[in-house]
């Protein structure tokens, strides 16, 4: 009996001495959720962009939509935007500030035609002002010498008469030729005071030319001033006006996007899950919440949360393997190819940044090599991940465990091939 005994124990002996030297896979264990790889397939709430009132529901909770598909009809709730011909009088008013700018255009263009008409105009002006002025001058010297002759025929006459008057009272010359003298001297005395009178007109013409040439060119210039105060005056209201249009193109731009806003619609293709606001004429504010889209056949990946001590274990491309809540699963972690009811996946990605809960995220994806994950699981669904990494054998992992150890540090000899022969 005792002899068995003691072969009973050489054997389990011998059988636990070589069960210590068969290959063990290290991994981490760790917890999470279903969650997407893609941010657009995750679940999304659906908001309002205007405040409005819910007039009409096209869809119940449960509903499949399609991207673009009418979810909610809202009605508008300020009194700005109450006018239903809101946007097309916002169209005619911006037409007519547009033809206010073609009016003032065509204003600029005919005062420019009439500024180069009238300094066109100036030159000839002056210079047929300045020939006005020129005849003047040389008839004031006409008549200023005619004036002259006037005035030494008159002294001529005067002397005539003085002679005819002394042989007259001598007896010399007759009554006749006295007064025939007498005559010629009042002649040339008339003659003197209307050459006078025509000097006094020509030279009262000539200043009155110079005066006109003077005026005429201050009136000119003045025009000229005018029609500069008013081109300027119509390019002020013309900016003005381009203003207002540009204001108006905004104020239009925004009455016909915001008449689009009435109507929420799906953003994409997904089932309608958590309608918030229920019910006919309840108010709603901007970016309110009214229901959560889960988007159809999303690129499903598990998020897992490891320790920050077996952080630096991690690589992208490290296999996992992946059970699922709700999934029946027979489990050996150290054998994962003895596991049943397992999937695989592939480290996608790992956060740089450390997470609330103080563990690190990484994100599993489907492993395209191995089967299929289940159709029926769902986005939010717990899971556990198994992170796989080196294979030593089984005492080695019992006496890290009991030291507390972290896992080998591994990297694939690939890489470590590749650095090599990039070096």
């Amino acid at each position: 009996m005792a002899r068995k005994l003691w072969l009973w124990l050489a054997v389990s002996f011998l059988l636990l001495l070589i069960l210590m030297f068969l290959p063990w896979t290290q991994n981490v264990e760790a917890v999470g959720r279903l969650s997407t790889l893609s941010p657009e397939d995750r679940p999304q709430e659906i908001h309002t962009v205007i405040a409005g009132r819910v007039d009409k529901w096209f869809v119940k909770e449960g509903d499949f939509v399609h991207a673009g598909d009418t979810i909610v009809e809202l009605s508008e709730i300020k009194t700005d935007y109450f006018d239903p011909e809101l946007v097309g009088r916002t169209d005619l008013q911006l037409k007519a500030k547009q033809s206010a700018i073609e009016a003032y255009t065509a204003k600029i263009v005919a005062l420019e035609s009439q500024i180069h008409a009238l300094r066109s105009n100036l030159p000839l002006k002056i210079n047929q002002l300045n020939n006005k002025v020129s005849q003047n001058r040389l008839k004031v010297r006409t008549d200023s010498i005619a004036t002259v002759a006037a005035d030494t025929a008159l002294s001529v006459a005067q002397l005539q008469l003085r002679r005819a008057q002394d042989l007259y009272k001598e007896g010399i010359k007759p009554k006749t030729e006295v007064e025939d003298k007498l005559n010629k001297y009042q002649e040339s005395e008339a003659k003197l005071t209307k050459e006078k009178n025509d000097l006094m007109i020509s030279r009262a013409e000539l200043t009155n030319s110079m005066i006109e040439l003077n005026s005429v060119v201050n009136d000119f210039n003045e025009k000229i001033s005018k029609a500069q105060s008013d081109k300027a005056s119509a390019e002020s209201m013309l900016y003005a006006a381009e203003a207002d249009v540009a204001k108006m193109m905004n104020l239009f731009s925004n009455y016909s996007i915001r008449s689009g806003f009435y109507f929420v619609t799906a953003p994409q293709s997904g089932y309608i899950v958590k309608i918030q606001k229920a019910g006919i004429g309840e108010t709603l504010k901007e970016n309110d919440i009214i229901a959560t889209i889960v988007p159809d056949n999303p690129v499903l990946a598990v998020e897992l949360y490891i320790n920050p001590m077996d952080m630096p274990l991690m690589r992208l491309g490290k296999k996992v393997r992946i059970i699922f809540d709700g999934w029946p699963a027979f489990v050996f972690s150290g054998w994962p190819n003895a596991a049943f009811g397992t999937f695989g996946g592939v480290v996608a990605a790992i956060d740089r940044d450390i997470s609330m809960n103080g563990k690190y995220r990484l994100l599993v994806k489907p492993d395209a090599d191995e089967q299929h994950w289940p159709d029926l699981i769902r986005v939010g669904q717990g899971a556990r991940g198994i992170l796989l990494l080196n294979d030593v054998p089984i005492w080695k992992e019992l006496w890290r465990q009991m030291n507390g150890f972290p896992p080998d540090f591994y990297q694939p000899e690939d890489n470590s091939k590749d650095k090599a022969t990039k070096k």
